[in-house]
């Protein structure tokens, strides 16, 4: 508790520094590094977003963040929170003011016009983001906008858009990157010493109206576990000692028997990006990125049977089920393609984007914990218990394979400057995509090999979600002080060829799911004064639609054994959101405090229902959340030093909930009342920086009824002070080194899943 008071202190004390009349100085110092920007919005001359943003470049990210992989970069950013459980994860959900790690499909994230956020599910799995198609190398920028004002977005965007923008060469470029992390990892009877490494290159050049880039990195990871096998009371299975007495997230009494999801990845991202200048306001451009993953996933147990031999047992009967689902391979290769047309003028702007995500190959095979022993000629392989240890050799499993999974996007806007002094700016658009998820689950003769007989169909899930739609937006000069930006987004929604397959023992059932259309209006507007230069009061205020995805909509979902239970009557999430920002900026730095509302109606949250006493996504009748954010730079506080800071205060809520009452006036999962960030850079020499930053968030919850009274558990949700450093020296024009700590106050926490312990890390950037 000390510690969480001071590090509540601190992000106090930095915000009270930024406050000081200092900070606002009319002083200009064109030498210093822009740390972070949270203050006037980044204009894109199309969207023209009447959004609160906050900006991380190129330079902010070299100096100050010890970045292995794109989220990253985001991590010091106010009010978000990436879950990235470790380098090489894949399942990395972004959780923002309002809306937890669980809500992925509230927030949309784009690369180059490239749409990363995963609209196929709205979870921390296959729902989480696609972040390994962009690389902290390649970033030239990064801008974040809160809250759904935009007509340019859909009701994704309920909680953040993130728009990443890559770089090209004017010249010739050439670079390579060299990085190590080394982490000391220990909880019950895990003790680990684990080292990634990471390569990356690129070769661009520029032939007059002509560029191109080609990147390529490789990432070989190894991670702590992420998730630990338990068994509820206060005794091993039959004839096992070892093991650890804890409690679980309700408190009650459990064995924790072995840790699991302890993975080696092996990734590689590939990328080739091509621009053509077609006449000197219109460019074309095309990128096409790939990402290959080789995972490995497996346990320790800390349970030795009667002649001291390592057994997996986690039941009397002698069955390692609790062993056997943290036991994986996964062997995956994806696809983007995107296609640019854009061109720029005086009084018109305009774009067309196409882009494509496709799971070409994505296969996931783990040993099977059946109980069944039947085979069938007719069926081939229904299934076979397969214990460990045996089962590390091979053996009956299953596999799961999501080929044709993916989506794709169309975008035609443009914007339009008329009137007298340019008073008028219309924006407008088209916008179509299309998600589709295909997922079948097999029997596998030999579970550690993919193209041994494939047996039963066990499970299977398909449909496909598709919206259209147009929106307009209007931002006008009232007065010289006064703009008005309005407009609104009509959408056409469509969910179809929906259906499930279950396993029986001898035959499979198909459900064919009924198919669903809906139609929304989302209005927006906002209303900016600029009280002075320098300093402006913004209201805004929007109403969004966040249609169910494919996945809450036909996903078949796993509750004991494999069941089907989708529900394609789901209706869309209806948010009103209201922000009041006061922002000041200067060259010196920049303040800006936000007042915060949003209720959502019809919110889609896993809870539980107390008629039926399962859990499974519902719509939840209404949440409403409340808060106020501020945050801060001071450029050159003292001399080259600089200070960032955020502090977020939220009261997310469960406001009605007919389903399960109980959870009414409750915490909304894994959204806390409190989370801040601060970095304090000093640039000790013209070639050496030197920078330390701290993040950390008040106790969360895993359950809509916030009765997980423990949260510094497996599965549990903890609060966490987390503080790194990183110092970065330039050797020449050509090579700079750096090295860092991440977490160097050594906190253990979990967030449903245990998080990294103190790491090392080390990296060499050379360019030509």
């Amino acid at each position: 508790m000390k510690k969480y008071l001071f590090a509540t202190s601190m992000f106090v004390g930095l915000t009270v520094a930024s406050l000081a009349p200092s900070a606002f100085a009319e002083t200009a110092d064109t030498t210093v590094s822009q740390v972070v920007v949270t203050g006037h919005r980044a204009q894109d001359p199309i969207e023209n977003p009447p959004s609160t943003s906050a900006t991380v470049t190129a330079e902010t990210i070299a100096t100050t963040v010890n970045a292995a992989s794109v989220e990253d970069t985001l991590k010091y950013l106010p009010s978000l929170l990436v879950r990235k459980r470790h380098i090489g994860d894949n399942f990395a959900p972004i959780a923002t003011r309002t809306s937890g790690l669980g809500a992925s499909a509230r927030s949309l994230i784009y690369a180059d016009g490239a749409l990363l956020s995963s609209l196929i599910g709205n979870n921390n799995g296959n729902g989480s983001p696609r972040w390994t198609l962009v690389t902290p190398a390649e970033i030239e920028r990064i801008d974040v906008l809160y809250g759904p004002f935009s007509a340019a977005y859909s009701g994704n965007s309920i909680g953040t858009t993130v728009n990443i923008k890559t770089r090209m060469p004017d010249k010739l470029d050439v670079r390579a990157s060299v990085l190590t992390n080394y982490e000391d990892y220990s909880l019950y009877g895990t003790s680990q010493s684990l080292k990634t490494n990471q390569f990356s290159a690129s070769v661009g050049d520029r032939f007059g109206n002509f560029a191109a880039l080609g990147s390529f990195t490789r990432t070989d990871a190894h991670s702590q576990p992420i998730s630990f096998t338990t068994l509820t009371g206060t005794t091993n299975p039959t004839g096992a000692t070892g093991g650890y007495s804890d409690l679980n997230k309700l408190a009650q009494a459990i064995r924790v028997l072995g840790a699991g999801g302890i993975e080696h990845h092996i990734q590689d991202t590939a990328k080739v990006k091509f621009s053509l200048d077609l006449t000197p306001q219109i460019k074309a451009s095309y990128i096409l990125a790939s990402w290959t993953d080789d995972t490995q996933g497996m346990v320790q147990s800390y349970l030795t049977d009667s002649t001291g031999a390592v057994t997996y047992r986690t039941a009397n009967t002698g069955v390692t089920t609790g062993f056997n689902s943290a036991v994986y391979t996964r062997d995956a290769r994806h696809f983007s393609q995107v296609l640019n047309l854009r061109g720029d003028g005086t009084k018109l702007d305009w774009q067309i984007t196409g882009t494509t995500y496709r799971y070409e190959h994505d296969w996931q095979n783990n040993p099977s914990p059946d109980t069944a022993t039947a085979t069938s000629a007719a069926t081939g392989f229904i299934g076979t218990r397969n214990d460990l240890p045996g089962a590390f050799a091979g053996g009956v499993g299953t596999i799961q394979k999501q080929d044709g999974t993916g989506w794709r996007t169309l975008d035609a806007k443009a914007a339009l400057k008329v009137g007298p002094g340019d008073q008028h700016t219309l924006s407008g658009g088209l916008h179509l995509d299309e998600e589709t998820l295909n997922a079948r689950t097999f029997t596998l003769a030999n579970w550690r090999d993919s193209n041994s007989t494939l047996g039963q169909l066990r499970s299977a899930s398909h449909g496909v979600t598709q919206t259209k739609a147009i929106w307009a937006q209007d931002q006008v000069k009232l007065t010289p002080s006064l703009n008005l930006t309005y407009g609104a987004r009509y959408e056409w929604w469509e969910a179809s060829k929906g259906f499930n397959t279950t396993r029986s023992t001898a035959v499979n059932s198909t459900l064919q799911q009924p198919g669903r259309t809906d139609e929304f209006l989302s209005p927006k507007a906002s209303l900016e004064w600029q009280v002075k230069e320098g300093m402006s009061l913004r209201l805004s205020a929007g109403r969004a639609y966040r249609t169910p995805t494919v996945g809450e909509l036909y996903q078949t979902t796993s509750v004991g054994t494999l069941l089907a239970n989708p529900n394609p009557g789901l209706l869309p999430e209806h948010a009103t959101s209201y922000e009041l920002a006061l922002e000041r900026y200067s060259d010196a730095g920049d303040l800006r405090v936000s007042l915060f509302s949003e209720v959502v109606r019809d919110a889609l949250i896993s809870q539980l229902n107390v008629v039926k006493n399962t859990t499974f996504i519902q719509n939840v009748d209404r949440t409403r959340a409340e808060g106020v954010e501020v945050t801060g730079t001071r450029r050159d506080l003292l001399p080259n030093i600089d200070v960032t800071g955020s502090l977020t205060y939220a009261n997310a809520v469960t406001a009605k909930d007919t389903a399960f009452p109980g959870a009414v006036g409750k915490l909304l999962p894994s959204v806390p009342h409190w989370k801040g960030s601060a970095i304090i850079s000093w640039r000790a020499t013209e070639d050496l920086t030197l920078s330390t930053a701290a993040r950390f968030a008040s106790r969360n919850y895993a359950n809509l009824a916030n009765d997980d009274t423990v949260g510094n558990t497996y599965q549990g949700f903890y609060r966490y002070v987390v503080v790194d450093a990183r110092a970065v020296y330039r050797i020449n024009g050509h090579t700079d080194v750096s090295v860092g700590v991440d977490n160097l106050n050594h906190d253990k926490y979990f967030l449903f899943h245990p998080f990294p312990q103190r790491s090392f890390f080390a990296q060499v950037n050379w360019k030509m």
